[in-house]
């Protein structure tokens, strides 16, 4: 490089310091099921305008870390959760999203089953909170746009992937599945038809056992055949229900 073209670089980066200053931060959309809804953890909003509104969990990135462990450090000091997945879904930089300065932020997702050690986390923070998706109509800032985003791109995996089954018992009827994808997916599901996917693909495996203390009639228990949905993933399987 020569030493001109080594001086413009230097003009051209002072010029970014100096004209093009902007934060980077990460907001998490934590979903949880609960077996009757799905759900999303909340904070309330301090910021004027948005003042007593609901935000979602988020954070400027420290300059000494990448934004996936700023997204797990976020996580870990509201909430307390060591045991969540995040994946990264999309950046939102739209200009005038934050009220204080420009402010582009990088959003996760994660989906987990609401349990008792989740519901004690949260007992110790009373900011916090979970909402029905459903009851949701607006957030702080742009985040009922991320929320939106994310619910999309995690629906889609549901359908894609077998990210479901980690939110059900190890043991589990047809109709818990079922009413799993109804849930997070919104919709109504003729049984037949879905029982008829789940055959074709023959990921289940019928461990002999039928449900106990039910006041039902006693449903078949499955399983999730982890080692043969990998063989039939390497081999180009579809997994689609």
């Amino acid at each position: 490089m020569t030493s001109k073209a080594s001086e413009n670089i230097n003009v051209w980066l002072t010029q970014i310091n100096n004209d093009f200053k902007a934060a980077v931060s990460v907001d998490c959309v934590i979903f949880g099921y609960d077996d009757d809804a799905l759900k999303v953890l909340v904070s309330n909003c301090d910021m004027p305008p948005y003042t007593d509104q609901f935000s979602l969990l988020g954070d400027i990135v420290h300059p000494d870390e990448t934004t996936d462990e700023a997204a797990k450090r976020v996580l870990i000091a509201k909430t307390g959760f060591t045991d969540v997945f995040l994946e990264q879904v999309q950046v939102f930089s739209d200009i005038n999203r934050h009220p204080l300065s420009r402010v582009i932020t990088v959003a996760y997702y994660s989906l987990i089953k609401i349990d008792e050690d989740h519901l004690l986390h949260l007992e110790k923070n009373s900011n916090l909170r979970w909402m029905d998706v459903c009851d949701i109509t607006s957030l702080a800032f742009d985040h009922f746009t991320i929320m939106k985003s994310c619910l999309s791109r995690m629906q889609k995996q549901l359908r894609e992937q077998p990210i479901g089954f980690n939110l059900l018992p190890e043991k589990f009827s047809l109709l818990q599945l079922q009413r799993l994808y109804e849930v997070i997916l919104n919709i109504e599901l003729d049984k037949r038809n879905f029982r008829r996917k789940l055959n074709s693909l023959a990921i289940l495996k019928d461990i002999g056992e039928i449900e106990e203390s039910v006041s039902h009639r006693p449903a078949k228990l499955y399983a999730f055949d982890k080692s043969i949905y990998e063989k039939k993933k390497n081999s180009g399987f579809n997994f689609d229900l």
